[in-house]
């Protein structure tokens, strides 16, 4: 399977945003519609769509979620995969984004305080449709939208959720999160030598050398913010490097 670049769609209060190391007043980049930005990535060659909703993973509530159904509605017969996280705190909050179309949610704060959670979802639904996100900083898995800090890693919360039935992970490095100062590959590198099940791999990229980096980590895929938001390259770019490599 060939390697994908994926745009993110960060959401706070109602915008499309861009936070450094997911610190809420950080914003870079804050624009009024999240829909019109995620039509912009369809246009430009995305496959994959990736929604946060910050709000949610940062308070616990999904503020966000109409324009995440708005957006499914639009991209959604456009032939996207879209993935959805932030704030998914229960079955029924999972449930309610995989019945309308959301091909792959994102657990974080809920799979690591419920692990059966993922199990349960994964008989449900599918495991390809169960993401778990493992969010790294200072060699930790970190939740409630990175306030706290959990003692295990992300190898060994990996292999956990592979066992428990997730169907792929999405490894960010926290410490290079935002930063626009490149990638660190050794953390991704060692989650996918660790685990069976794809790893999508998030945090740091800057250049399009960053992308062949991780391309090289076996990871299945890359999710992609503030480089393509700020012009560091375009999304077509990225899809040209990656392809001809």
């Amino acid at each position: 399977m060939s390697f994908e670049v994926i745009p993110a769609v960060d959401m706070r209060n109602g915008k499309c945003v861009q936070l450094v190391q997911g610190v809420p007043g950080s914003e870079t980049i804050s624009l009024d519609d999240p829909v019109a930005v995620a039509k912009d990535w369809v246009s430009q060659g995305a496959k994959t769509l990736h929604l946060i909703d910050l709000d949610g993973a940062i308070e616990g509530s999904r503020q966000n979620a109409p324009i995440i159904d708005n957006i499914v509605k639009e991209c959604k017969p456009m032939g996207m995969k879209i993935q959805v996280g932030g704030g998914i705190r229960s079955y029924e909050d999972a449930a309610s984004l995989l019945e309308i179309g959301v091909d792959r949610v994102i657990l974080s704060t809920a799979a690591v305080n419920n692990p059966q959670l993922v199990k349960e979802l994964a008989e449900s639904f599918g495991k390809e449709r169960i993401n778990v996100a493992l969010d790294s900083k200072n060699g930790k898995v970190a939740i409630d939208g990175w306030k706290t800090q959990s003692e295990h890693t992300a190898v060994e919360m990996g292999v956990k959720f592979q066992e428990l039935g997730a169907g792929s992970l999405l490894f960010t490095n926290i410490d290079t999160e935002g930063l626009m100062q490149g990638v660190n590959t050794k953390p991704t590198e060692d989650l996918v030598n660790s685990v069976s099940i794809p790893v999508i791999a998030s945090g740091g990229v800057t250049g399009l050398d960053d992308l062949i980096s991780i391309k090289k980590t076996g990871a299945r895929s890359v999710v992609v913010g503030s480089a393509l938001y700020t012009n560091k390259f375009t999304l077509t770019e990225a899809i040209n490097t990656i392809n001809e490599e």
